[in-house]
């Protein structure tokens, strides 16, 4: 069958507004154009607009970007299909076929349900399940244009549609976790064509475009973007990219299990990389649910600390806000030492001291806080003054995940023309199929020999990119070349590491290696606390943990500097 050629417009609920979606409608060719908005943050913040509003919970934007582009869709013969439906795809999906008709353009448009199980988790603000891409496959073979969908994962967003498109069957394993990988690929929009890329000095990344897959009937595919946009996808982008939020080597989810320790990554040509080798295995036997709920109130100060003495200062503080911070149950102190010796600017000669507060009662860490703390200003340190006065506290989330078995969701496709269409759960493998229960770690490559070494900084040689799951945070580290792999993997251990990212040394590192692609991937447990939305770190989605790490220094050997 024909190439399916599936693009991407939003990797996030505030994504590139205004030109992304008719950027890739007007670019090229194009058959399926893609759009993600949920997040673990995102859902979260459905969830208090629909506290007050019952028939908010999805992504409103989705609407204004739909008002200027949906007749240009509709010319073009190209379906979307979008997850803002967040906490409510009926109603957003009803939003869409009242734009429509106002608009006067003739769109079918159908949405997927059955994620949202919050009922059944008392005192969750939203819990909902993560669909696969059987619901929007449905829509589409029944002739949806417009498909929109709650929770599922953000490859099902890819996957549907190449279910639809090829007639895979549930159990071609192979073909669909190829299918995930290119929606992996996708999911983060300009993050796989030199968006937040570590060597974005490789090419000209002011305004990157947005990418697309071009999908093939035996789940391979070619990573690529519309001619003459921003930006650049080599092998190196999509590496990036494909360790992104990832773990060891499976990759799971409610469709298949996919290897990424399977996959291979070549350079087609410019701007094209191609995608293969990927297999695939059965889906685990549980969904994935995740829960968001309020964890109580948070407030911070950052006092400015300005010249000498900066940590006896910081010691003052600390001991004068000591009797506000008795009753509260969470307080986190943390200095940073932006601060130069004969500094040329007072900016550059002044320290942060950011204190942060937990706890469930507001007025704790609202009023009591925010006066102890600016009834210091003519009581204080020398040079006394804070980056901004502290609220009244501020509600703060929690995120964790559970998981529930297949049956325990209806997996609905809502058809344009009403029908509701089951998702029946996946086929259990077949009687005798045993799929091991640990990947074998594949075998390290033999080291350089030894040679001369220089105190240099890790990125001289690798990349990184980081992020976060929950509370959790993987680093994705890969080398450019088959040599600093050899010394790549037998010089980065867990326990180096730790080493390097004083945050972690006491907490749990596991180290997966990836050969095919010359990446190593650590997970890092619990160094986000309770998620991103509690706020607990300076950095809470752990963004830019990877080029924290890049930045630090390790003897490395001469010839590959």
């Amino acid at each position: 069958m024909s190439v399916l050629r599936v693009g991407n417009a939003s990797g996030f609920y505030g994504d590139r507004f205004f030109s992304a979606m008719r950027e890739m409608l007007t670019g090229g060719e194009l058959d399926v154009l893609t759009g993600d908005y949920l997040a673990e943050l995102t859902m979260l913040i459905l969830g208090r607009d629909r506290l007050k509003d019952p028939g908010a919970g999805y992504a409103r934007t989705f609407l204004r970007q739909l008002e200027e582009c949906l007749g240009l869709a509709h010319e073009r013969g190209v379906r979307i299909v979008a997850n803002a439906g967040g906490l409510n795809p009926a109603g957003l999906a009803d939003a869409v076929r009242a734009l429509a008709e106002r608009l006067g353009i003739p769109v079918r448009v159908a949405h997927v349900e059955g994620d949202d199980l919050t009922a059944a988790h008392p005192g969750a603000l939203a819990a909902h399940a993560y669909l696969g891409g059987f619901g929007i496959a449905a829509c589409l073979r029944a002739g949806a244009d417009v498909v929109v969908t709650g929770r599922v994962t953000d490859a099902a967003l890819v996957t549907g549609p190449a279910v639809a498109h090829f007639g895979w069957e549930p159990t071609e394993y192979d073909r669909l976790a190829g299918a995930v990988v290119a929606g992996h690929l996708l999911e983060c929009g300009a993050q796989v064509t030199g968006g937040n890329y570590a060597f974005f000095r490789d090419g000209d990344v002011r305004h990157p475009g947005f990418p697309l897959a071009e999908l093939h009937a035996d789940g391979t595919s070619v990573v690529t973007k519309h001619d003459g946009t921003g930006g650049f996808v080599d092998v190196g982008t999509v590496t990036a990219q494909l360790l992104y939020e990832t773990g060891g080597a499976r990759y799971a989810g409610p469709d298949v299990t996919a290897r990424l320790d399977t996959v291979r990554l070549s350079q087609e040509g410019p701007d094209r990389v191609r995608v293969e080798g990927v297999r695939g295995e059965a889906p685990p036997p549980t969904l994935k649910v995740g829960l968001n709920r309020l964890g109580g109130f948070r407030n911070e100060v950052v006092f400015v600390l300005t010249g000498l003495d900066i940590e006896a200062k910081a010691d003052l503080v600390r001991a004068q806000m000591e009797p506000a911070l008795g009753k509260i149950t969470d307080v986190r102190w943390d200095l940073a030492r932006t601060d130069r010796p004969d500094a040329p600017t007072e900016e550059t000669a002044s320290a942060l001291l950011r204190l942060v507060v937990r706890d469930a009662d507001q007025q704790v860490v609202g009023r009591a806080l925010s006066g102890a703390a600016i009834e210091l200003a003519l009581a204080g340190y020398p040079g006394f003054h804070v980056l901004a006065p502290p609220g009244k506290g501020a509600p703060y989330g929690v995120f964790e995940d559970v998981y529930v078995p297949h049956g325990a969701v209806d997996h609905v496709a809502v058809l344009h023309d009403g029908r509701r269409v089951r998702v029946p759960p996946p086929r259990p493998p077949a009687q005798g199929t045993v799929v091991p229960a640990h990947v074998p770690e594949p075998p390290l490559p033999r080291p350089l020999p030894p040679g001369p070494v220089r105190r240099a900084p890790l990125g001289l040689v690798a990349g990184a990119r980081s992020g976060d799951k929950g509370g959790n945070a993987n680093v994705g580290v890969w080398a450019r070349t088959d040599e600093a792999w050899r010394w790549l993997a037998h010089e980065l251990t867990a326990d180096r590491f730790r080493e390097l990212i004083p945050e972690a040394r006491d907490l749990p590192v596991t180290r997966h290696r990836l050969p095919h692609l010359r990446a190593l991937n650590f997970v890092v447990e619990g160094i986000l606390g309770e998620g991103v939305a509690a706020q607990a770190r300076f950095d809470p989605q752990a963004k830019a943990l990877g080029e924290w790490l890049r930045a630090r220094h390790l003897d490395i050997p001469e010839s590959l500097l």
